[in-house]
């Protein structure tokens, strides 16, 4: 049970990322003075939207210049601040070389700097971790083994490693490390958000995303001749940012929350955008789960991804985020229509 001074600052690391904007952008609203780190502080482009959120908001912004890799370089940053809200990690599902370089390193390392951080500082009450579903579970076929076939936070990804699921597989060792950290030291608590298939819009220009991909994708015509039968989780970014915010402010909240407003087929999301987009040459069927085995490959899934994934339909429970944090999630179909619409405002889909 932690109480949060507001008028101390908040941490938010990672602040130019996809959720951590929308983070930044609802505490600077609310008039709280909010710190966030950046990897090159030089670079004023990757954030100047939270600058000029800043500047019409009621609070104070100091960026401060970090990397994950770097032990000391977050110790300035969580001084004075009773919560740090870290949301600064790798996020790369594609093009992966080194895994254990590229992604497990650096998710388990930084963990550990921003966690030695709040340990060396005298005032951190709390740590809100942005973790992720895909620590809850590796591949949709391990949903045979949940509890009622559905998945809660009391399940843990046990199936993914370096080179099956890498991303997955970070994003477990990572929050896995923090919960150590935690039961190591008794003057901060942690609180975990683990969000499924983020989607809605955004505030930053940046195009490097996975959601934003998908939607272009969609869109464009890549997938014209069919999507897989694949399911996500889904939930809205700003639904995300608000749940990491009631994390850190709500005295009692305790432990993991999936955090997903509901599950569809990638199919579905095609068909939500169909009926105000008519123009758009969305898909029109799955491809068929025997056939996607035989040709998967060819658009780069392992056999070994798609015969755990494909075909195999998943659930998760999110009552918990209902009843600890007071979550209440927008419908689905209004998350994409608005994803959608300003992807076409911005000119990404034509």
């Amino acid at each position: 049970m932690k109480e949060i001074d507001k008028s101390k600052p908040v941490l938010v690391t990672g602040g130019t990322g996809y959720i951590a904007s929308w983070v930044v952008k609802y505490l600077l609203e609310d008039g709280l003075n909010v710190r966030t780190t950046v990897r090159d502080k030089s670079n004023k482009d990757k954030y100047q939207h939270l600058l000029d959120i800043a500047d019409s908001g009621k609070g104070n912004l100091e960026v401060f210049e970090a990397d994950l890799l770097n032990e000391n370089d977050f110790k300035a940053p969580v001084e004075g601040c009773e919560l740090v809200i870290h949301m600064a990690s790798p996020f790369k599902i594609a093009g992966i070389k080194d895994a254990e370089k590229d992604l497990v390193e650096p998710a388990k390392k930084g963990t550990q700097h921003v966690l030695n951080a709040a340990n060396s500082s005298e005032t951190i009450k709390r740590v809100v971790l942005t973790s992720s579903v895909v620590a809850v579970f590796g591949d949709a076929i391990d949903i045979y083994n949940a509890e009622a076939k559905m998945f809660t936070e009391n399940n843990w990804n046990s199936t993914s490693n370096a080179h099956h699921q890498p991303y997955p597989y970070s994003k477990t060792v990572a929050e896995r490390e923090a919960w150590k950290m935690q039961q190591e030291q008794d003057h901060w608590d942690l609180v975990v958000i683990n969000p499924g298939f983020v989607l809605g819009p955004s505030l930053t220009k940046r195009t490097d995303s996975t959601s934003i991909d998908f939607m272009k994708n969609l869109g464009n015509g890549t997938f014209k001749s069919g999507l897989p039968k694949g399911y996500n989780g889904i939930v809205d970014v700003r639904d995300i940012a608000q749940a990491h915010i009631k994390a850190g402010f709500t005295p009692s909240a305790n432990g993991r929350h999936i955090c997903v407003a509901e599950t569809k087929k990638f199919i579905d999301i095609a068909n939500i955008l169909k009926k105000d987009y008519p123009d758009y040459p969305f898909p029109k069927r799955e491809v068929p789960t025997w056939l996607f085995k035989m040709v998967g490959t060819r658009f780069g899934f392992t056999r070994e991804y798609i015969s755990k994934n494909i075909g195999i339909p998943i659930a998760f429970d999110n009552s918990y985020s209902k009843k600890d944090l007071g979550l209440e999630y927008r419908p689905v179909d209004q998350t994409v229509k608005e994803h959608f619409q300003q992807l076409v405002d911005d000119g990404l889909v034509k």
